[in-house]
């Protein structure tokens, strides 16, 4: 690209630089080369002039062309083009389970996949892997990021590299390092061979996508794509047209209000969905999409673009609602379309489970579907994406297994990675031998993913919590490439481990059986007849109704009670739908607590479903309760419970 070189003003056009196209199919990068190195050549300035505050508005004039990797031509009428025989699984956002896995650490590791398929999109295709996931029972999988991405140089010069792949740098090409038939434009007919074979499993396939910023970095980063195409019409600039507005801590930000920035965006969406078959999207740092000028703004272009589109409004569509700006934070305030993720979930949960929670009105909206952050926009109980653990942070065992976070292999001084976990290690710090800290922690597990599972919204589960994945207490492992991430297959093989792995498919077939679970509206609270009976209602230990004064003092004990008698909407054949209905006992005391079953309208007897006390499920089914009897919840337990009212 030709043009004027002159930072002071926002002008990088630098002719001596290679540029990927922004709109190539697919990037030569084989592993181990794809921008494996990041030398001065790559950079439109002279990155090691002496007077290092202006470095950047001195051009490098060197050829960067044998250093990066080349876009691919990639014919569109391909074999693999032909969809007719694909059927997208299109499951309701009710009846969604979510579960976020990495396509490299989820088969890296993986026994029953052939070595040389490990870590690729094939991989993931491998009947071995499709049948984990339809074992486990969830609905979709969220892939963390598969557009071409780039390694930053900071991590090169440690030895190490971007694992997560939050640093696009190109928006249509798959990442050529999952791919195992080629990178001459074979990954593009893999990857669409993996989305075949999910799609034949019944699981939708949603794709983590970054278009916030870019690999490019601030002012001091590589000339890869944009920044050489035209570097003031696709980022943000500071009033000091020299430096980028960063509202995402990666450097730059895409300006999504220029027309060619939001067109590039959309495209890029819609060839994902209409070539590549993709059901969905997660955005990182959605609101820094939602910014008009500066302010995050819901009617913004981004949106009312989404809003509008014939393909892009039918699908799947997460928001992380927040980015690190002024007035970045927007959880509850995307527009009906739109999906989030709800952190008031994930800290309200971790918060109860480690006794910090200073009263339970906050956990009540969160168990029951967060109607004060999502109903009073119209919007439905499957609005929350409801999780306790994300790829960035602790694993779920880490969770319970570390106070710190413990990042020094990240070569960042242990400075990286939030320190705000809200974790508790029951009683050590790490992996011990001490027996009854292990039967503690796993019962936390086992109580972490029951409150997660039952609750009303749409579940995330993050792969290898199931079964136990630890990464030995880091809690942003983004560079880590290695079998810190990767996921260990030999956990399932382990007592405690195996053990916790059914637990999470049982309960998983237990709320796809019960649309009580799963509702599509939220609770009204009201009596449903004379009886008194209400769709949902709370109960204190002494079998009594919580008052306005209950929710507002500290409480370590809580019964839900879910009516399944008339739950709004109409099944497939326009018929009512109809439920059993269950109450849940959630005791996170350390010491056994009597709990006064609700007697009639709420039930007459009650038979025990789950009791996350029991390290496994096999007997507590069938064992049965009167209404009005009382009964004793172990220490840190939830017990689950059917009401028979007849």
């Amino acid at each position: 690209m030709h043009g004027r070189w002159d930072p002071w003003t926002g002008a990088r056009w630098n002719h001596a630089k290679l540029l990927l196209d922004a709109y190539a199919r697919a990037v030569d990068a084989p592993p181990g080369k794809e921008y494996s190195t990041l030398p001065g050549e790559v950079y439109g300035h002279v990155r090691d002039w002496p007077q290092q505050h202006v470095a950047d508005t001195v051009r490098d004039d060197r050829d960067s062309a044998p250093y990066v990797p080349k876009g691919v031509v990639v014919h569109d009428d391909a074999p693999d083009d032909d969809w007719t025989d694909d059927r997208r699984p299109k499951t309701p956002w009710a009846d969604s389970v979510i579960y976020e896995l990495h396509v490299r650490g989820f088969t890296k590791l993986h026994p029953g996949i052939p070595e040389e398929l490990r870590g690729t999109y094939a991989g993931l295709a491998h009947p071995a892997a499709v049948e984990h996931l339809q074992r486990l029972g969830v609905t979709a999988v969220e892939l963390l990021p598969v557009h071409q991405f780039a390694h930053e140089g900071h991590l090169l010069r440690r030895g190490l590299h971007n694992y997560w792949g939050y640093n696009s740098i190109g928006y249509f090409a798959p990442h050529a390092a999952y791919a195992a038939t080629g990178t001459a434009g074979q990954q593009v007919g893999e990857f669409k061979a993996m989305v075949r074979a999910l799609h034949a499993a019944g699981i939708e396939v949603i794709l983590d996508v970054v278009y916030n910023h870019t690999a490019e970095a601030g002012e001091l980063g590589p000339t890869l794509s944009l920044r050489g195409i035209d570097n003031r019409g696709y980022y943000r600039l500071q009033n000091d047209p020299r430096r980028y507005a960063d509202y995402t801590g990666c450097g730059n930000t895409l300006h999504v209000v220029q027309p060619n920035v939001l067109r590039l965006i959309t495209d890029s969406l819609r060839y994902w969905v209409t070539e590549m078959g993709v059901d969905g999207f997660r955005f990182d740092l959605a609101a820094a999409l939602a910014r008009s000028m500066h302010d995050v703004d819901m009617l913004s272009p981004f949106l009312a673009v989404i809003a509008q589109d014939p393909v892009l409004r039918r699908v799947k569509l997460i928001a992380e609602p927040w980015d690190v700006g002024s007035g970045g934070y927007q959880v509850g305030a995307f527009p009906p379309l739109w999906t989030e993720w709800n952190d008031h979930y994930r800290d309200a949960v971790r918060d109860f489970w480690r006794g910090a929670l200073p009263d339970v009105r906050d956990l009540g909206y969160r168990l029951s579907g967060s109607s004060d952050l999502y109903a009073w926009g119209g919007r439905r109980p499957y609005a929350s994406v409801n999780f306790v653990t994300a790829h960035d942070g602790f694993t779920l065992r880490d969770l319970v297994s570390y106070h710190h976070k413990h990042n020094a292999a990240n070569g960042e001084g242990n400075r990286d990675g939030t320190d705000d976990n809200r974790s508790w290690n029951c009683g050590a710090e790490g992996e011990t031998d001490d027996a009854g800290v292990n039967e503690l922690r796993r019962r936390q597990l086992r109580n972490l993913v029951t409150t997660l599972l039952l609750s009303t919204g749409v579940p995330m589960l993050v792969a290898g919590d199931e079964m136990g994945r630890t990464q030995g207490g880091n809690n942003n492992a983004y560079c880590q490439d290695n079998e810190v991430s990767w996921i260990d297959w030999s956990l399932l093989e382990e007592p405690g481990w195996r053990e916790l792995f059914e637990l999470t498919s049982r309960l998983l077939r237990l709320r796809h059986a019960h649309p009580v679970l799963r509702r599509r509206a939220f609770f009204s609270g009201r009596a449903q007849a004379a009886d008194g009976l209400r769709d949902l209602a709370w109960f204190t230990p002494r079998g009594e109704e919580m008052t306005e004064q209950d929710w507002y003092a500290p409480a370590s004990t809580l019964g839900m009670y879910l009516s399944g008698r008339d739950i709004p909407g109409r099944d497939a054949r326009g018929a009512k739908i109809t439920d059993d209905s269950f109450l849940a006992i959630l005791h996170a005391g350390h010491r056994p607590a009597s709990f006064l079953l609700p007697g009639p309208p709420w039930a007459r007897t009650y038979e025990l479903v789950v009791d996350t006390s029991r390290e496994s499920q096999e007997s507590p089914p069938g064992t049965a309760h009167a209404g009005g009897e009382v009964i004793t919840a172990a220490a840190r337990s939830v017990l689950l419970l059917k009401a028979r009212t007849a």
